[in-house]
């Protein structure tokens, strides 16, 4: 039996297709897990058995949210490359638009922009949301910078949510529909 998600979206790009995730990406989210790149997606220290809850956690908003976070692949030969997508907690204020390029050789072309911006136009579109932010460390030079590209501006009065021990974060918040046209 292959499990997957029924009736998730798929989205496309110029160079990318995003969809829900399926088990075969473990290698690639485990390898950015483990690695010192994805310092600013976790709160200890990156092991297999974290990503195996990273990719759950990722699956099952889809399940509990009826939205996600996307992985998003090569769209010529299928190579997962990152995710980005809605991540909503429970107990956090807002919708996040959130990403991450798991693929080192992927970063610095600005795949994770053209998944960004795709993630907006669905959040903006089929889903119906009118505003959104991105949670992101002020050590994370290239979020900030990524965020920035997109249109997005940080908003000192929007609520946080407690990220314990990694402290405050900047919130930039996303262009309203209306400003993209």
């Amino acid at each position: 039996m292959t499990a997957y998600l029924a009736d998730t979206p798929v989205l496309e790009t110029e160079r990318l297709t995003l969809r829900a995730p399926v088990i075969s990406d473990y290698p690639a989210c485990s390898v950015f897990i483990c690695s010192e790149r994805s310092t600013f997606v976790r709160a200890e220290p990156g092991t297999p058995r974290l990503a195996w809850r990273v990719l759950a956690s990722m699956t099952g908003m889809w399940a509990l949210r009826g939205y996600g976070l996307f992985v998003f692949c090569d769209r010529h030969s299928g190579a997962a490359l990152g995710a980005a997508g809605p991540w909503h907690p429970i107990d956090w204020p807002e919708l996040e638009i959130g990403w991450s390029v798991w693929a080192e050789e992927a970063e610095g072309k600005g795949i994770a922009s053209e998944a960004a911006a795709a993630v907006r136009d669905y959040i903006h579109g089929p889903l119906g949301f009118t505003t959104a932010v991105s949670y992101i460390d002020p050590a994370n030079t290239r979020s900030i910078a990524l965020a920035e590209r997109i249109g997005c501006t940080v908003d000192n009065a929007a609520p946080q949510p407690d990220f314990g021990q990694k402290g405050p974060v900047l919130v930039y918040r996303h262009p309203a529909p209306e400003a993209l046209q």
